[in-house]
């Protein structure tokens, strides 16, 4: 399985925190479908996406077994709706916004 774990480590907040920072966020994928050089590309990196406001997000990959994955996964609060960057991260090895991959292409 391949995991992918969401954090927040620059936040420009008025308060310096992120509301969702306490919970986990978590997302995996079957390695099925996947070649092994993807997977070697992929996995073991951190991947980060900043915004003009001074937020930062982070995207952990990790490889691991299905059984850790499941236990990750009752953990999980979802991916607060970033899952985008999880495409990005696979389709191109690094994270670029939808619009901004729109106007790429």
């Amino acid at each position: 399985m391949i995991t992918f774990e969401l954090t927040m480590p620059n936040r420009g907040s008025w308060n310096g925190h992120w509301t969702g920072e306490t919970k986990r966020y978590i997302r995996c994928r079957s390695e099925l479908g996947f070649s092994k050089e993807t997977i070697k590309k992929l996995v073991n990196k951190d991947y980060s996406y900043s915004w003009d406001d001074g937020w930062t997000a982070c995207v952990s990959v990790r490889k691991i077994n299905s059984r850790a994955a499941n236990r990750l996964l009752k953990e999980s609060a979802g991916f607060c709706g970033y899952d985008w960057m999880i495409s990005s991260i696979i389709r191109n090895g690094y994270i670029i916004s939808p619009s901004e991959e729109k106007q790429k292409n």
